[in-house]
């Protein structure tokens, strides 16, 4: 696949958005990576974009991981869990995801983002328990929701993170920054796990998976720092990533809706 060089400065720019959402948010960043690869950047494959994107996704994570680790948000032991399961999961998911047409992905993909924003809405005001660990009690239930989340993350070709932060919520009681912070790990295994699996069948571009990395990192860097400071009000980063979640969505709905009527 040949871009033109503005492709790439436009992969550049969305690089930098999904640095930062995924900073900010955990799991922003692989929700904007595919829309903006489609319909910005103007890649003509969706599942090109896919595996381009899940690439990216990938090794932007891992930059704000670093700054989360630098921090001390990132609950290790919760993470491996999580990742390891879910590993498994995303190397199935991503294998039946190549076989569906890119359409209608991108519309399933729409639907569940808006699902996960009402969860993630209603559950605002819950600030988890800033000692809470992943015991031999919980870790039953750390492993299920690592593997769903990642079939589902291999299956859209995605991070996974905007599943990510509400199932290590839900299955240790960690408050949500914890949660962002140890999701960035689970989201860098999950996309390496996609990439590879759609690389083996051609559908990554490398060149805009490299820019796009690029001016993502400054924008992860950034996106950390604001949501250290968003942390200490009550809620607002739960609604803030709802909010996002529900207009991308909405906007993913409206045009492969209208791709798959014409």
């Amino acid at each position: 696949m040949v871009l033109e060089p503005l492709q790439y400065g436009l992969g550049a720019f969305s690089g930098s958005l999904v640095g930062f959402t995924l900073g900010l948010f955990g799991g922003g960043g692989s929700i904007l990576a595919v829309p903006l690869m489609v319909y910005l950047v103007g890649v003509p494959s969706a599942h090109m974009a896919i595996g381009t994107s899940a690439f990216a996704v990938a090794a932007n994570a891992a930059t704000g991981l670093a700054s989360h680790a630098r921090q001390g948000t990132v609950k290790w032991r919760c993470a491996a869990l999580y990742s390891v399961a879910g590993i498994a999961g995303a190397a199935l998911g991503s294998t039946i995801g190549k076989a569906i047409d890119g359409e209608k992905l991108l519309f399933l993909f729409a639907l569940l983002m808006l699902v996960v924003a009402v969860l993630m809405f209603r559950g605002r005001g819950n600030v988890g328990m800033p000692g809470a660990e992943c015991n031999r009690e919980k870790a039953p239930k750390v492993l299920g929701f690592g593997a769903a989340t990642g079939i589902f993350s291999g299956f859209f070709g995605i991070g996974g993170g905007f599943l990510i932060v509400p199932g290590l919520i839900a299955s240790t009681g960690m408050p949500i920054l914890n949660a962002i912070g140890s999701s960035l790990v689970a989201v860098t295994a999950f996309g390496l796990t996609t990439s590879v699996n759609y690389a083996l069948s051609g559908l990554v571009d490398w060149p805009l998976a490299f820019v796009f990395v690029a001016g993502g990192i400054a924008g992860g860097l950034v996106g950390v720092l604001f949501a250290k400071r968003m942390a200490t009000r009550k809620g607002v980063l739960n609604v803030a990533f709802a909010g996002l979640v529900c207009c991308v969505a909405v906007y993913m709905l409206v045009r492969s809706a209208g791709s798959l009527i014409g």
